[in-house]
């Protein structure tokens, strides 16, 4: 179907003069990040005091000026608009900035990742897409089109799937761009935007991301590297520097808060239930374990990962039981941990007041470990006498122990994130040049078609198949000669910032030279594609 060119300049002009919008602005997340933004410079505006002038332009020269001026400003805006590079962003709602009663309603189960992928690059200016979505945090990354536009459809879309409103969805959220939300992906996969500082199940997450998106159209060349490159620089975080030492993790935070909760003198003898015997679950059997812990009920789907649990601590007793027995252990344990991946509480207020009192040896109180998004015990169960109801957002008061100690030694890590986050850079910088390679060839290829029919034809129609071949081939060595010099020139891994710059230079002289007018025509073609998609 084809699209009006009236009507395709219309909709990318109106992008950049469209305002950011309070709640966009209010959500940066400058202050909540303070260690990992640097502030915004604003520009100065300096006032003459004291000055009179004389105004002597008649008003029609002033409306006339004002009338340029706006002229001015609307092609300028819509030169940024074709002109500017696709955008890295990500939007996201994390343990810093958002309740988990927001966060369980958002996150996505990495089953339906491939599908998230899918529905964001479906979206008019997102290219590129990934999914984040642990017990901590639910973030999106893009390449956008338009900054703007691009931010506006993905929260739309956040709202759509969550049910959350947009206006709510603003006022927790916070956006990165390019550089900065490069920092942002390698500092998560470093583990200092954990809550637990240094713990190192979030790399492991954020590899996951990468085998999750292998083949799924739109998880594309800029964000797959930057997952990639995050991927390093966790593991070179971890390897020179001692941010891991001594570092807790999600579950043994769980295990100390218990027993933290727990009457000392109970810590030996106090009931433990584990529900869940997932990744999370088994950390937390292994903590309990390391803290003394030599008994232990763990309830899950099947008995397969308890019992492999069960010959890895072989000096530890662990008892499994199924699913449908879960009322009944939960009836009989002083500290319930839960841990599972369901969608739907476990445990309601309904469940839980009618079990049986706990000894007073343990402090009178049944005990609820919940460190799952979506959340496996439900609010109201917090409501019953005698029980007490803790979720991740609870652990905080575990980390704050001994996080001072890690973020000194994180300041050694941030070293090596901005150096990667200069190499990354470089190497995004060097795909600009694949647009303008892809433009030579194409033009180079018209002249030689054109030029070749010409020749053919002035040869007659009884020309041998060989000769054509012959001839077809010589053209195709002359152009294939003529942009091996272009080509070389061209090429460049980002490695060296001296070459990346020339490869640059290189590139804009050949789009003036040839008028290929790469940057325009891009973007021009990508979202001519958008709207014919929709259409």
């Amino acid at each position: 179907m084809a699209v009006s060119t009236t009507s395709f300049a219309a909709a990318k002009l109106e992008a950049p003069l469209l305002k950011a919008s309070p709640s966009s602005r209010a959500s940066s997340p400058a202050s909540q990040f303070p260690i990992l933004l640097k502030p915004i410079r604003s520009r100065k505006i300096l006032i003459q005091r004291g000055v009179r002038c004389e105004v002597a332009a008649s008003d029609a020269l002033v409306q006339t000026e004002k009338l340029s001026a706006l002229e001015q400003l609307k092609t300028s805006a819509a030169d940024r608009y074709t002109k500017e590079r696709s955008s890295i962003v990500v939007i996201g709602l994390s343990v810093h900035t958002t309740p988990v009663e927001m966060r369980e309603k958002l996150a996505i189960p990495e089953a339906e990742w491939p599908r998230a992928i899918g529905e964001l690059c479906g979206l008019n200016h997102i290219e590129e897409a990934a999914v984040l979505s642990t017990c901590n945090r639910m973030e999106i990354y893009v390449v956008a089109l338009s900054q703007h536009r691009g931010v506006k459809e993905v929260t739309e879309w956040m709202s759509k799937t969550s049910g959350i409103p947009v206006s709510e969805l603003c006022q927790h959220r916070f956006l990165l761009y390019n550089k900065d939300a490069t920092q942002h992906i390698f500092e998560v996969s470093a583990g200092l935007d954990s809550l637990v500082l240094g713990e190192g199940q979030i790399l492991a997450q954020v590899k996951q991301v990468v085998k999750v998106g292998q083949g799924v159209v739109g998880f594309g060349r800029n964000i797959s590297g930057l997952f990639k490159h995050a991927i390093t620089v966790g593991k070179r975080v971890r390897t020179e520097t001692n941010i891991a030492a001594g570092a807790v993790s999600v579950s043994s935070a769980a295990v100390e808060l218990a027993l933290m909760k727990l009457p000392e003198s109970s810590h030996a003898s106090a009931k433990m239930l584990v529900i869940g015997a997932g990744k999370m679950g088994k950390l937390v059997i292994k903590h309990l374990a390391a803290k003394g812990c030599t008994k232990m009920v763990v309830v899950n789907r099947t008995e397969e990962r308890v019992a492999a649990i069960r010959e890895e601590l072989a000096n530890i007793e662990i008892t499994y039981k199924p699913l449908t027995e879960m009322l009944t252990c939960a009836a009989e344990a002083d500290v319930v941990f839960t841990s599972t991946a369901s969608e739907t509480p476990l445990f309601l207020k309904e469940h839980v007041k009618g079990l049986p009192p706990v000894g007073s040896e343990v402090g009178g109180l049944r005990l609820f470990i919940d460190i799952s998004v979506p959340r496996n015990v439900g609010s109201c169960v917090a409501d019953v006498e005698a029980v007490r109801v803790y979720n991740v957002d609870d652990l905080k008061e575990v980390v704050a122990a001994n996080k001072e100690d890690r973020l000194r030694k994180a300041m050694e890590a941030q070293a090596i994130i901005a150096e990667e986050s200069k190499q990354f850079e470089a190497w995004r910088d060097s795909l600009e040049t694949v647009p303008t390679i892809k433009k030579l060839r194409a033009y180079a290829e018209r002249i030689r078609v054109a030029e070749l029919e010409k020749c053919l034809s002035k040869m007659g129609d009884d020309i041998p198949k060989k000769t054509r071949k012959a001839v077809e081939d010589l053209s195709r060595g002359i152009v294939n000669k003529l942009l091996h010099g272009p080509m070389q020139h061209l090429r460049c891994d980002g490695s060296d910032s001296r070459t990346l710059s020339e490869t640059l230079e290189n590139m804009h002289a050949l789009n003036r030279m040839f008028s290929l007018e790469t940057e325009i025509s891009v973007l021009e073609q990508k979202l001519r594609a958008k709207v014919e998609s929709q259409k």
